[in-house]
């Protein structure tokens, strides 16, 4: 039957499926029907008339009779010129539906009968140019028409304001991968929920998810240099299917059932109070440039969806280093990405998105950047999106954005916050970007004033996927990529990291050389390190965001940039929840006392009208002798004084921060607190148990006085 050309994608209905899928340039399209996951080719072949199952450039037909979880592709046919029009149709190749709600079946995207082009000469780099005769529906991956009966159980958003969350990224698969995890789903969303009680008591609000929409996990080359071993992809950056959730991450099937799986991981964290950010890939796709395969949108549209060189269609303008740029400001794939965050926020109740590389958003149809283009504004003001919290890693290869996602809709990951806080902690003399960092970037967030901006509007981070983990940074002066299989070539070389006297791992069996007095002196010194970033994390204005792993010491073992790690170098080890049992107890308990003063999450800037300079009314700044920072190159101690008075009606405290990064101790006299005296919560230099305590359990100094110890950062509390 003719069916209906909205919604996109394959809607089960009582008597049916209605298949809709977009083509403009198309003169053919072919639905593509599967009886059974074995199957290499289809039980039927329904050709789609354009007098009667085309409207406008939308594609569409109803089929009655079908049942749920059908099994589907397409074939597109139409003009292959790439050097002219840039379009690149193929009707051999096998098209996944950009919509598909669920993708199932293992396909190697780098194999040669994926590739739209003629591949029979392999070293001719105008091959792309040339049209490939052979077919691949045997063995590609196949779409699911599925609908979901998931029972919600009266689900609802936490709808927790931003300025009170405490974000915690994560790898579904790498949380309870490792066979430490003792969890019969390892690795799977399943296996997810079994440890929301280790997030719930660490005090996590919000979980973000590496990207969990459809991936290629063998989307490289590289092989492990010295087991031979195909490397494959453990991050998610390199989607091919944007409505459907990561296949592998299901423990009970993939007929449909990782949609319910992933649902039932929403559920649960909700249940407990937590958020579900996810990381989503909007700026390319796992096609690639001009050698890449062909998935769906390069046999359905390619000029359409991608940005080409202008002149030299061919190819593909790479503003992203994966191979290609979404064209995403075009009104097609506007439409594709708005329909794709509605999808996730309404079927499957996701509260957030963090946008990689979101400054690609700012490019306009014609390559230009232009602030805010279209699609910005038309995710500021979609009224489903309305509710939750979008997050932009504002830079791209040609971009650096920070501070330009204006809207008060958007948060953004502040670079410079994690920039500036590696290089104090390890001992560079920059208090004055320090000061700025901690204050909440108001250089960058509220810089106009009719932005209307706040400093949670900065997202501050230590650590994330990409580099070193929190461990590394104390523990590698260098990045030890060697197993990447690019001959430590990749990754980044500019780490501001500091191995604290040795490089590596300090135990018995990898440093023999060590003595034990040596041993210790070092991991000590690490742990220290460790609870100074944290400390600065937890306590500076904005909103905080916790790589996983980093509250018990994991560690990429000096790899910088794991994304074809899917191992222990991306999982997490359960046994360090006993054997970093200190650093555990600090980040718990660093991240209770951030609840418990609304000071630490101040919505807004409290500025002085008066101030020639936008002064912050709500912190004071003091050196060695108060009222006296020292901002210039030879500093390295800074103290700041978070003032009450706005909150005293909560029965909020003043609250002294002072970190030494000088290698003696320095004796520091504290600012007078008429009324009342300086009580010590946290000192990182004393040993676990007395180096942060809850505020009932401050110890209650003297003196005016205090010996801040090398490398070490104090907090106060006045009462």
């Amino acid at each position: 039957m003719p069916g209906d050309p909205e919604p996109l994608g394959a809607t089960v209905k009582p008597d049916g499926i209605n298949f809709a899928i977009h083509s403009s340039g198309a003169t053919r399209i072919e639905l593509l029907l599967f009886d059974n996951i074995i199957d290499r080719e289809p039980s039927q072949v329904v050709p789609l008339d354009p007098a009667i199952h085309r409207t406008e450039d939308v594609w569409h037909i109803f089929v009655e009779g079908l049942p749920n979880r059908i099994l589907y592709n397409y074939r597109a046919d139409g003009p292959y010129d790439p050097a002219g029009s840039g379009q690149r149709f193929n009707a051999n190749k096998t098209l996944l539906d950009p919509y598909a709600r669920a993708v199932t079946g293992d396909f190697d995207w780098l194999a040669g009968d994926a590739l739209g082009y003629s591949n029979v000469k392999p070293d001719d780099p105008d091959r792309h140019l040339r049209p490939s005769q052979v077919q691949n529906v045997g063995g590609a991956a196949r779409c699911v028409a599925y609908k979901s009966d998931f029972d919600w159980e009266g689900d609802a958003h936490p709808d927790i304001p931003i300025e009170q969350s405490i974000i915690y990224e994560v790898n579904v698969r790498g949380f309870t991968r490792h066979h430490s995890s003792e969890s019969d789903f390892g690795g799977t969303y399943r296996g997810f929920v079994e440890k929301i009680p280790h997030l719930k008591d660490l005090g996590i609000t919000a979980v973000e998810f590496l990207p969990v929409f459809e991936f290629d996990q063998f989307d490289g080359p590289f092989r492990d240099p010295f087991t031979g071993e195909r490397l494959a992809n453990a991050w998610g950056y390199n989607t091919i299917a944007f409505f459907a959730p990561e296949s592998h991450y299901s423990y009970f099937g993939k007929l449909g059932t990782q949609i319910d799986e992933f649902k039932f991981l929403v559920r649960e964290l909700h249940k407990h109070g937590i958020e579900v950010i996810l990381d989503v890939v909007f700026n390319h796709t796992r096609e690639g440039n001009h050698f890449g395969p062909t998935v769906s949108f390069r046999g359905l549209d390619n000029n359409l969806y991608y940005l080409l060189v202008p002149g030299q269609p061919q190819f593909y303008n790479d503003w992203t280093g994966c191979g290609n740029t979404m064209n995403c400001n075009h009104p097609v794939v506007r439409k594709f990405i708005l329909d794709c965050l509605r999808y996730w926020v309404t079927e499957m109740h996701v509260d957030g998105f963090r946008f990689d590389l979101a400054a690609v958003f700012a490019v306009d149809t014609d390559g230009l950047q232009k602030g805010k283009t279209p699609l910005i504004h038309e995710i500021e003001t979609d009224p489903v999106l309305s509710r939750i919290k979008l997050i932009a890693e504002p830079w791209s290869i040609r971009q650096y954005m920070l501070g330009s996602f204006s809207d008060r809709r958007w948060a953004e990951w502040n670079g410079k916050f994690r920039d500036t806080v590696r290089k104090w902690v390890k001992g560079d003399p920059v208090a004055g970007d320090l000061a700025t960092r901690i204050a909440g970037s108001y250089d960058l967030f509220a810089a106009t004033p009719d932005a209307e901006r706040s400093p949670y509007h900065s997202i501050n981070f230590v650590a994330c996927h990409d580099g070193f983990t929190l461990n590394d940074l104390v523990s590698y002066n260098q990045k030890h990529n060697e197993r990447n299989g690019e001959n430590n070539n990749d990754g980044s070389n500019d780490n501001e990291s500091w191995n604290c006297g040795w490089e590596g791992f300090t135990d018995p069996l990898q440093a023999p050389d060590l003595t034990d007095a040596r041993r210790a002196e070092i991991e000590t010194t690490r742990n220290q390190q460790i609870k100074n970033f944290l400390t600065l994390l937890f306590l500076s204005q904005g909103t905080p965001m916790l790589l996983y792993g980093d509250e018990m010491r994991r560690t990429a073992e000096g790899d910088n940039n794991t994304v074809y790690q899917d191992n222990t170098l991306n999982w997490i080890n359960w046994e360090n929840v006993k054997r970093h049992a200190d650093i555990l107890r600090f980040t718990r308990m660093i991240i209770a006392f951030r609840k418990r003063h609304s000071i630490q999450r101040t919505w807004r800037y409290l500025t002085d009208e008066r101030a020639e300079v936008p002064v912050l009314r709500s912190i004071s700044w003091h050196g060695v002798k108060p009222n006296h920072a020292d901002f210039s190159d030879s500093s390295r101690y800074l103290a700041a004084v978070l003032e009450a008075f706005q909150t005293e009606s909560r029965g909020d405290v003043p609250i002294y921060v002072g970190t030494n990064t000088f290698w003696e101790p320095l004796d520091v006299e504290l600012p007078p607190t008429p009324g009342k005296r300086w009580f010590r919560v946290v000192d990182t230099s004393l040993p676990s148990g007395e180096d942060i305590v809850t505020d009932e359990e401050g110890v209650f100094l003297t003196e005016r006085a205090y010996m801040v110890q090398p490398r070490s950062t104090i907090v106060l509390i006045a009462r």
